[in-house]
């Protein structure tokens, strides 16, 4: 049994968790959305997984990297963490993204003298 696996998702997650709140990016500006989205997407990956393993097209990989706990026969506790960095990123990644197209759309107000003053 590993946890090193489980500890670079932690790590991770706690990566997404800074850069949410530095750069008020999803959590930091809207957190009850923000919540309903990651449960939401990482319910419905956890739904796909479930799909997967009954269908029998995933498996749990290679077990000497894994923490051996499992949610249900196939599905190892990491795979909750990695949904839950996969939806996190993506919605740190909107956000940005997001942010951005604001930003890029107010400069261009201000340039072309179309803002409200």
């Amino acid at each position: 049994m590993s946890y090193l696996y489980l500890a670079a998702l932690l790590v991770s997650i706690a990566g997404m968790v800074v850069l949410d709140v530095r750069f008020k990016l999803f959590f930091a500006t809207t957190p009850l959305r923000a919540a309903i989205v990651l449960v939401v997407g990482v319910a419905f990956f956890l739904a796909w997984d479930v799909a997967g393993i009954t269908l029998g097209i995933f498996f749990r990989g290679a077990p000497d990297l894994l923490s051996g706990v499992l949610l249900a026969p196939e599905l190892p506790l990491e795979e909750l963490f990695f949904l839950t960095l996969l939806c996190y990123t993506t919605m740190n990644a909107y956000g940005l993204f997001r942010g951005l197209s604001s930003a890029r759309r107010s400069r261009t107000r201000i340039e072309t003298g179309s803002a409200d003053s």
